[in-house]
């Protein structure tokens, strides 16, 4: 699945668990009653395009240290 301002805060959770740790950072209700993640960032008053961006910093940041992880683990 691919997440996007479209895709509800537990949806995201679902698909990337350390999201969770940025919404919590944003202070977003994660279980939102199955609103988008644009909807409870104009409802909190919160720039969309900061909270994408610090999602996928966290996204990208898990994906190269799983990476990290695997090569690690061929390498032993």
């Amino acid at each position: 699945m691919e997440c996007d301002q479209f895709t509800t805060i537990p949806d995201w959770i679902i698909e990337h668990p350390e999201c969770a740790a940025v919404f919590d950072e944003f202070r977003l209700d994660t279980s939102c009653g199955g609103k988008s993640l644009a909807y409870v960032c104009v409802q909190q008053s919160l720039s969309l395009t900061e909270v994408l961006s610090r999602l996928q910093q966290v996204i990208h940041r898990s994906a190269k240290e799983l990476e990290s992880n695997v090569k690690r683990s061929g390498n032993s």
